[in-house]
């Protein structure tokens, strides 16, 4: 067996260096995480060289051999995947292997193409316009369930139920204001990931000092600022703005830092959805269905339907949330300049990723595929006094001081306790305006009191911007319909 080559960057090293010891080439290897950035770094290795051309650095002879080889590399992996030839452990990561294809292609014009660049800013680049591309994706796979949710509640959204505080019984909602509180904590994570700036460009920046050849760094952000599609149209703005700092643009990971707490902010949500669901498909519930698809039986006991996607879609949580606290320990000692810790980063990020983009589409199905229960929903509902607040607030329209009125219905309740009732609509009049009077109050209720009792009745009375009455989901579901209408009509 010959001895490896040198690696090309360990020429200062007698014989050959890391090369030669197995272990050592494995152990600092990523290309079994990395080699999925590959489009993303051809990318930024044409926008350099035609900054290279640009600064008289290469011919243009030497940019035509680089694009066309690197193209012809892109076509390569698309289609060959793991089985690239190219992808050799001992070259380390996605970067030098395909430098080393470009060369065997091209010989010295492909040598030249590290001309000013190091694997730090190069790999700063590349986890960026991953980042930029996966934002986008986790971004559509949200709002694919988001308007699940909306399409169930335009089903559905009428139905009324009890909300829950303490995982007791509160006041009367709707299906549907629930379904909107779910689509807006959604919405509010595709903000947060939107927060995640990805227009800054650290190429150009080097190992850490940057480079005394005259990089033209702006020319490089112009040929990554814009993704066209075949029409020549611009899809997609990326990045618009140099990072000014080299130190920094070498040595920072916030970016994955931003997109991974984004990604376990959506997880959080998706994890408190199915936990509430979970609940509502148990028997003691009954509130939802879940399709046969999406639950499974038991290895002993025939009669079960587990809700087992739910369950794992709250345990996955933790696999994110492993990967955000991997990312910030990973920083938290490090020196400002690079160091190789750092190449564990996609490692975290992918995981974390991956788990969500599968979490989403596993939701997305069940959503589509659920049916609330209405009947059985029906049921218990004058269970629990949902309408006491109404009461209250029923009090307060009759010159009841709040304070008042909410000792006033404390005992209206414990009344229909002590007679058996489960609806304040069983008390009379003279109950109601003995309770008033108890308290020190006059006589102010009148008949118009039932009008306010009643789940049915309450959520109809709703008035407050956002409710989570009939008013309040009606509004909602308009404003999600005309959202999703117009970002149909803009893809």
């Amino acid at each position: 067996m010959t001895n490896p080559a040198p690696k090309p960057w360990e020429h200062t090293k007698a014989g050959q260096g890391s090369a030669a010891d197995p272990l050592a080439a494995r152990f600092v290897s990523s290309l079994d995480y990395d080699k999925r950035l590959y489009t993303h770094d051809i990318q930024g290795s044409i926008a350099h060289a035609r900054m290279l051309k640009h600064v008289n650095l290469i011919t243009a002879d030497d940019l035509k051999q680089i694009e066309a080889g690197l193209n012809e590399i892109e076509s390569e992996i698309t289609e060959q995947g793991d089985a690239w030839p190219g992808w050799k452990v001992e070259l380390e990561d996605v970067h030098m292997c395909i430098e080393a294809a470009l060369i065997e292609k091209t010989g010295d014009a492909g040598r030249k193409l590290h001309t000013g660049r190091s694997r730090n800013d190069q790999v700063a680049l590349d986890i960026r316009l991953w980042l930029d591309d996966a934002s986008d994706r986790i971004s559509d796979s949200i709002y694919e369930l988001i308007r699940a949710l909306v399409e169930l509640a335009e089903k559905q959204g009428e139905v009324v139920m009890p909300s829950y505080t303490h995982l007791q019984r509160a006041q009367p909602i709707v299906v549907g204001s629930e379904l909107m509180s779910w689509a807006t904590a959604l919405d509010r994570t595709v903000e947060q990931i939107a927060m995640a700036d990805y227009m800054f460009n650290p190429l150009g920046s080097g190992a850490i000092a940057g480079s005394a050849l005259p990089l033209d760094r702006m020319h490089t952000t112009g040929q990554l600022s814009r993704t066209y599609n075949a029409d020549g149209e611009v899809i997609h703005y990326g990045m618009t703005e140099l990072e000014t700092n080299s130190i920094y643009a070498t040595a920072s990971r916030d970016t994955a830092l931003n997109f991974v707490f984004s990604l376990s902010m959506t997880s959080m949500w998706l994890s408190r959805w199915a936990e509430q669901w979970i609940i509502y498909a148990s028997t003691e519930f009954g509130f939802i269905t879940l399709d046969d698809l999406y639950t499974t039986g038991s290895s002993m006991m025939p009669q079960k339907q587990n809700p087992d996607m739910l369950e794992l879609i709250r345990g996955k949580t933790g696999l994110v949330y492993g990967s955000l606290m991997a990312l910030l320990t990973m920083c938290k000692g490090l020196t400002i300049g690079y160091n190789r810790d750092l190449q564990e980063d996609k490692r975290h990020v992918f995981a974390a990723y991956d788990s969500v983009c599968d979490c989403l589409d596993m939701a997305t199905r069940i959503v589509k595929t659920t049916k609330f229960n209405e009947d059985r929903i029906k049921q218990g509902l004058d269970k629990g006094f949902l309408d006491a607040t109404s009461l209250a607030e029923y009090l307060v329209t009759k010159g009841v001081p709040f304070r008042t009125a909410h000792q006033v219905v404390g005992k209206l309740v414990q009344a229909c306790r002590d007679k058996g009732y489960e609806k304040l609509s069983l008390l009379s009049l003279d109950d109601f305006n003995a309770a008033c009077v108890a308290s020190g109050g006059k006589k102010v209720v009148e008949k118009d009191v039932y009008d306010w009792l009643g789940p049915e009745n309450v959520v109809k009375r709703y008035q407050t911007a956002g409710n989570a009455g009939l008013s309040g989901f009606q509004e909602q579901l308009k404003a999600w319909k005309e959202r999703m209408k117009d970002d149909g009509a803009e893809g």
